[in-house]
């Protein structure tokens, strides 16, 4: 009796790891074809939150349309105390975000803002440039002149060049020569 209750778990255990994905998926093929897409769902909710009961230092707000455009807002309670909001408005071409203040830390230097500045400028250059790529002309690149020692050396180079060549020309000569004369004095051997 034992061995049978055995037998029927083993079975059991064997029946539910089955593959039986190829159903599945002619289930799908015919569901496809027969069922029309969810109508667009659109949605909203909020919450607040805090890191001990009855304090609050979190808020989250949003809602989106049910055709792929959201649009919500959360703030928070940043080191200092103070609150910081971002509204924002997600769709199919990005993540747009407005920050209600931009953080300044009362600690910079003017150094710190001159060079945060500049850092702003050199961004948003930046940032036209990718923009506009399309209208700026490619421009080729320039080779690099040669110096006199680069000069000198590539006058003795090819000098040197020449003179191997010429030798290289001379030593082809003269083996086609001693070529020619063998062939000339040698008899054709007709055993082949």
């Amino acid at each position: 009796m034992q061995s049978i209750a055995v037998f029927l778990v083993v079975l059991l255990v064997g029946l539910a790891s089955c593959d039986v994905s190829h159903i599945l998926k002619e289930i799908d093929v015919e569901k496809e074809i027969t069922t029309l897409p969810p109508p667009p769902r659109p949605y909203s909710f909020s919450y607040v939150a805090g890191r001990h009961p009855g304090h609050i230092d979190r808020i989250h707000s949003e809602s989106s349309d049910g055709s792929g455009t959201v649009k919500g807002s959360f703030s928070y309670v940043d080191p200092r105390n103070q609150v910081r909001t971002v509204d924002y408005i997600a769709d199919a071409h990005g993540f747009y975000p407005q920050l209600s203040h931009l953080p300044k830390s009362p600690q910079q230097s003017e150094a710190v803002e001159r060079a945060a500045q500049k850092h702003f400028v050199l961004y948003a250059k930046i940032a036209e440039e990718h923009a506009n790529h399309h209208i700026q002309p490619v421009q080729e690149a320039t080779l690099p002149k040669d110096t006199v020692a680069v000069s000198k050396a590539k006058d003795r180079h090819f000098t040197l060049y020449e003179k191997i060549a010429q030798e290289h020309a001379q030593i082809a000569a003269e083996r086609e020569a001693e070529r020619l004369a063998f062939e000339a004095t040698s008899e054709v051997n007709e055993l082949q």
